[in-house]
């Protein structure tokens, strides 16, 4: 199961990798990455071709991957990105709030979207929570999952597999889509961290899925999270 470990909780440092083709853009974004307090390491490439070689020579916690690139588009990188670097956290850059492929690149497992609007303080944000909760659930991707949830409804295509959860995994799923750490999770319920860890692997393999990011999307489609 991609669940996270005790060593990337206790993390404190974090290298960052970036690629956009527009390159005052992307000097830009590298000078501001420098700037996070968290962020340790930073380095950029002009397409996703040169971020992947970036990556065999040394693979960074988080890569911030622009949608639009020649030679390697965003799409391409982050499918290659999940074959080869698994461990990497995935963070999209966009212009557009495409919901078709949002939810695509989620079924795919990209770890968080941000639009090219998106304030300085929200990207330091992502960062550390795709980098330490596996998953960054912000504004927009909350907007794609509703609507996604209405269309299927109208078009009564199956949502997920309704299987029965406990009280308590309903709870700890809700505290897991707030994006709480499964030790904020433990002290909130006054359990113990192992416990809460537990009721997460529990609650993927009634579910089906692999990720916190399906964990999201299964607590929207079955009205878990309104």
């Amino acid at each position: 199961l991609n669940v996270l470990s005790e060593n990337v909780q206790m993390k404190t440092g974090y290298s960052v990798y970036i690629a956009d083709d527009h390159k005052l853009f992307r000097k830009a974004m590298v000078s501001l990455l420098q700037t996070f307090s968290r962020v340790t390491l930073v380095k950029d490439a002009e397409n996703g071709k040169e971020l992947l070689t970036l990556m065999k020579q040394e693979v960074p916690d988080v890569a911030i991957v622009d949608l639009q690139m020649p030679i390697m588009d965003g799409a391409e990188t982050c499918e290659n990105i999940i074959q080869k670097f698994p461990e990497v956290k995935i963070i999209i850059l966009t212009m557009h709030d495409s919901g078709k492929f949002i939810l695509r690149m989620m079924d795919l497992g990209v770890h968080a979207f941000l639009l090219k609007t998106t304030d300085p303080d929200e990207l330091e944000k992502a960062i550390y929570a795709v980098a330490e909760k596996d998953f960054y659930h912000n504004d927009l991707v909350a907007s794609v999952l509703r609507k996604d949830v209405k269309e299927k409804k109208k078009q009564t295509r199956p949502l997920f597999q309704q299987v029965v959860l406990t009280e308590r995994e309903k709870e700890i799923l809700l505290l897991i889509c707030a994006e709480l750490t499964m030790k904020e999770i433990g002290q909130r319920l006054f359990l113990s961290e192992n416990t809460v860890r537990n009721h997460r692997v529990n609650i993927m393999e009634k579910t089906g899925v692999n990720n916190i990011v399906g964990l999201v999307k299964y607590a929207y489609e079955t009205g878990i999270v309104t």
